[in-house]
């Protein structure tokens, strides 16, 4: 593919000049802007495949160009343009603010080049694992996450937005549903992103969070016998997912809120403050406007936290992905185990249909690993499960209702009759009917509102009846 612009951020008119004519001599094309407002600019209006830019601009200069780049998740490489004595500094942005590397004043042409290339090829290389990852997820695989739902895509979708940015993201969902793997999936899909920390909140004790979260100098407490490292210093440049958010103590939370918004933490027993450049995700298996309420979490660090939120389904609201995750598993587990195991029985395949899966994902990962070591080789069979998962009763041939469908009846009506009948199956209860008809609860609810709109008019004149 043609290289797009290498746009010159300079405000002085010489050295801009000078700069673009080395760029210009390499083969580039170039774009140029005097500060930060109108390199943005130019960035919507421009196929741009590296940026070099100057530190101090007036106006927007270097360092806010560079964070609103961050902040709109845009990947184009920056090389940054520092005078004599700016080297620390300048390395200094390549990690707090993500820039691909610095470039000495004045530039030499042999080094422009060299880091152009390199840049462009880094963008190169993004560009394909975005691909990559777009593709896989909508092939209903993101990361280790598994599902072809409409709540599964909508999840997906959401991931793909925020995870180039730096934003914070809340993620919420019933114990089991997968909450970090949302976590892990952000963190691998910013090529910027340094380690990644995952520390549960709930299974510490309140007397070592602080501790844990911001570190401690010896002899800070009894036991502290050596300086230690918090979870903010080691994801330094990464990100840290805090597990159950909603189980911190509320006076650790005040302490966490300020290091979020300073940018800077202090060791218990230290006497200064350490910068620290960290993504902060966080993760709780309450409503999070529950938990406010129920003063658990609060109501400023949830507005803080809560820049962006992805709600997970339980796993009886999308049973459609079931196959999909079990097949993953499966292949997951052959490996693991040494086993053979192809895939599911339909009798299985029914009983976990069948089921309400209070521990979702997790639960179901338990289940399919002891039939996997159970089986083998080939199918798994419901012998295969425990005694409490067991295939649904066939219902008595006499008493089903059966749909009496005339030919050339459309398709529409008979989903519409079939929904219709479910209900009056599960009387009304729409949890049910969706987990029976393979459905997210949204989906159903928007079924039923597509019906309500279309009125009578549309109404089958067909009928269920008993079966004979």
């Amino acid at each position: 593919m043609t290289p797009g612009h290498i746009l010159v951020v300079e405000d002085d008119a010489g050295q801009m000049s000078d700069l673009s004519d080395i760029v210009r001599s390499l083969g580039y094309q170039v774009a140029t802007a005097s500060d930060g407002r109108e390199a943005i600019l130019q960035l919507d209006a421009l196929p741009v495949s590296a940026i070099l830019t100057d530190l101090i601009m007036p106006g927007m200069d270097g360092f806010a160009l560079l964070r609103e780049l961050n902040a709109r998740g845009i990947r184009t490489p920056a090389i940054v343009l520092t005078g004599f004595g700016g080297i620390d500094q300048a390395i200094s942005l390549v990690h707090d603010l993500k820039a691909f590397w610095f470039l000495e004043k004045p530039p030499q042409p042999s080094v422009v080049r060299a880091l152009l290339e390199r840049a462009i090829h880094q963008g190169e290389l993004v560009r394909e694992a975005e691909r990559l990852h777009s593709q896989l997820s909508y092939r209903g695989v993101l990361g280790e996450l598994v599902g072809e739902s409409p709540c599964m895509r909508e999840v997906f979708s959401l991931i793909r937005q925020v995870a180039p940015t730096s934003a914070s993201v809340l993620i919420s969902g019933e114990s089991g549903t997968g909450k970090e793997l949302v976590a892990r999936a952000i963190h691998a899909m910013n090529p910027h992103a340094g380690p990644f920390v995952a520390v549960n909140c709930a299974a510490l004790p309140e007397s070592l969070i602080e501790s844990e979260l911001f570190g401690h100098e010896r002899g800070a407490f009894t036991g502290a016998v050596e300086r230690r490292a918090g979870c903010f210093e080691q994801a330094q440049h990464g990100t840290l997912l805090l597990d159950e958010i909603g189980e911190m103590p509320l006076a650790t939370q005040a302490k966490l809120l300020r290091v979020i918004e300073d940018g800077k933490v202090r060791r218990l027993g230290g006497a200064s403050d350490i910068p620290v450049s960290v993504r902060v995700l966080a993760a709780t298996n309450r409503s999070p406007e529950a938990a406010v309420k129920n003063r658990l979490l609060r109501e400023d660090l949830y507005y803080r936290l809560n820049v962006f939120h992805i709600a997970l389904p339980p796993l009886r609201e999308r049973k459609q992905d079931i196959p999909l995750i079990a097949e993953t598993l499966i292949r997951d587990l052959n490996s693991k185990h040494g086993c053979r195991v192809t895939n599911l029985s339909a009798e299985v395949l029914s009983a976990f249909q069948a089921r309400s899966w209070p521990g979702n994902v997790r639960e179901l990962r338990n289940l399919i690993e002891r039939a996997v070591i159970m089986a083998s080789e080939g199918e798994i069979q419901p012998r295969h499960l425990p005694g409490a998962v067991s295939p649904p009763p066939v219902p008595a041939a006499d008493s089903a209702e059966v749909l009496h469908i005339p030919v050339g009846a459309r398709i529409s009506d008979v989903e519409k009759a079939y929904v219709q009948l479910t209900l009056k199956h599960t009387r009304n209860n729409k949890t049910r009917a969706a987990e029976l008809l393979g459905l997210c609860l949204r989906t159903l609810h928007y079924k039923l509102r597509a019906y309500s709109s279309e009125g009578d008019r549309e109404a089958p004149s067909w009928r269920a009846g008993k079966s004979a």
